[in-house]
């Protein structure tokens, strides 16, 4: 699974550069998250505006990547297209993670 990072306004933020996060690479998604957030700010921002579908694998180990980042640290999610977006809020994760429509809107909200 191809991620990259960058940082913006205090925060992490990390690209998924995948059309998918399902069965096949969520262990791998949850690999690659660990170790690009093992250290850095205590926001971090998962830019999902490639990611066109997700199943219950690819939210099971998103939340594994939140988990991952401690209690100090947060995870928000930015540009979910509408068809991953109706997947978190079908499922309720929308009462677990910050969604912003675009990645712009996530870096300015920057609420700690």
């Amino acid at each position: 699974m191809s991620l990259t990072s960058t940082e913006a306004n205090g925060a992490q933020i990390v690209t998924v550069n995948a059309d998918r996060i399902d069965a096949a690479m969520a262990i791998q998604f949850k690999e690659d998250m660990r170790s690009e957030t093992e250290s850095g700010p205590d926001r971090v921002i998962l830019d999902l505006s490639l990611v066109q579908f997700i199943d219950s694998s690819g939210l099971g180990a998103i939340v594994a990547a939140m988990k991952q980042l401690g209690r100090d640290r947060r995870l928000d999610l930015a540009g979910p297209t509408p068809m991953v977006e109706k997947v978190f809020r079908l499922t309720r994760m929308d009462t677990i993670f910050n969604l912003y429509a675009s990645l712009n809107d996530a870096v300015s909200a920057n609420n700690t």
